[in-house]
């Protein structure tokens, strides 16, 4: 890379936002900051610009403004506020990639005004294409926008395609920890509480996607946009469980040959990676080691206990708006769970009674994908006092 690649990184104070910072902080002569965005968590916020001094920050709620202007006006920082404004800000001209790392439905509107401006993107925002895949791949065509892959396993079926543009894919495995209770059954997950299901045991992530990966909704919705990405059918995305996270997806030719891409579980490698491509990035990350591993194994996913992976593959394969219905009941569903305000086992029979309750539609408008997502949390928050 000749010139320093600008970068914005919408959600900075996540888990995604964090260590990509951290990933800036170590090459300072690749990539600067031109924005950053958060939504309420202003102190951190204030500590990234300051540090990073980037030409504008964001932060999506109003009422922290004041005080985010007044810590930042005198450095020379632009401040602006409110969700429409985080939308806004990713047509600076200056920006030559948007790492879109807000969490949810909610980084969706942000996302598509990133690709109408004609900036590259590094997705680590599945919901976006869980929601709206067709909508946003046919934009990125449409607008000759690249999206690289954030999360580990498609930034490992990206990295396994490089060089074979012109093999088909026969078929793709995404894998999968199992996340803290693989293994466990029914019985055992009706009493689980929350501390239990925020530790993973490999990964270090938000609480949301924690969650997610838990109830294996996390690899359902990975499967919905590994869909998207690689214009791959329902059939051609397999889910394998490898509890040791070191071999992070491999994609099968149609020869039968397999390439799978390797490494230890650090979520600064696959950010590098989409930040840095086509260039690989010098670090000194850990390596690994195989004498650390005396064997990798994988096993099948438990979808019955674990409803929400086949809850996922329904949607891919019926199409139209039902990911949307499914993507929204969980975010409530995962939310409630957050709050005690249901157990475990409720967040796959709230999603499953919503996708069979919410309206169906089979080719959906951006508008229709506004008013499911609205439809279906409406659903889930009135279905959530059956399962208190």
């Amino acid at each position: 890379m000749e010139t320093k690649k600008q970068i914005a990184i919408l959600g900075s104070t996540g888990s995604i936002g964090t260590q990509a910072l951290e990933v800036i902080r170590d090459n300072p002569e690749l990539f600067s900051v031109e924005v950053l965005t958060a939504n309420s968590n202003s102190d951190l916020l204030i500590k990234q610009a300051l540090e990073f001094k980037p030409n504008a920050v964001v932060i999506g709620q109003d009422k922290k403004y004041k005080g985010l202007f007044e810590a930042l006006d005198s450095h020379g920082i632009k401040v602006y506020a409110g969700e429409e404004a985080i939308s806004q800000i990713v047509e600076m001209e200056e920006i030559d990639l948007v790492l879109a790392a807000i969490v949810g439905y909610a980084g969706l509107k942000s996302t598509l005004a990133a690709i109408n401006a004609n900036k590259q993107i590094a997705l680590a925002n599945k919901e976006t294409l869980v929601v709206a895949g067709d909508i946003i791949t046919s934009l990125a065509r449409e607008k000759g926008v690249n999206i690289y892959p954030v999360d580990s396993e498609h930034s490992a079926i990206f990295q396994c395609l490089v060089g074979e543009h012109e093999n088909p894919i026969e078929k793709i495995y995404l894998t999968a920890s199992g996340g803290p209770f693989r293994g466990k059954d029914l019985n055992y997950l009706e009493s689980v509480k929350k501390e239990e299901a925020l530790k993973h045991p490999n990964w270090d992530m938000g609480d949301k996607i924690t969650i997610d990966s838990a109830t294996l909704m996390n690899k359902g919705l990975e499967v919905i946009e590994a869909r998207w990405l690689f214009h791959l059918k329902p059939e051609q995305i397999d889910v394998i469980v490898h509890p040791q996270s070191i071999i992070h997806s491999i994609v099968q030719f149609e020869d039968g040959s397999m390439k799978a891409q390797m490494g230890l579980p650090d979520m600064k490698l696959p950010i590098q990676y989409a930040m840095g491509y086509p260039t690989r990035v010098k670090s000194d990350y850990k390596r690994f080691n195989f004498s650390d591993y005396a064997e990798l194994t994988f096993e099948k996913p438990d979808t019955k206990t674990f409803r929400n992976l086949a809850l996922a593959y329904k949607s891919l394969e019926k199409g139209g708006n039902l990911s949307c219905i499914l993507n929204a009941a969980n975010e409530v569903a995962v939310e409630a769970f957050l709050k005690d305000q249901i157990g475990f086992l409720a967040i796959p029979d709230m999603i499953e009674r919503v996708m069979d309750e919410a309206t169906f539609i089979k080719n959906p408008t951006y508008e229709d994908y506004i008013a499911s997502d609205g439809e279906a949390r409406e659903l889930a928050g009135n279905l959530m006092k059956q399962f208190v």
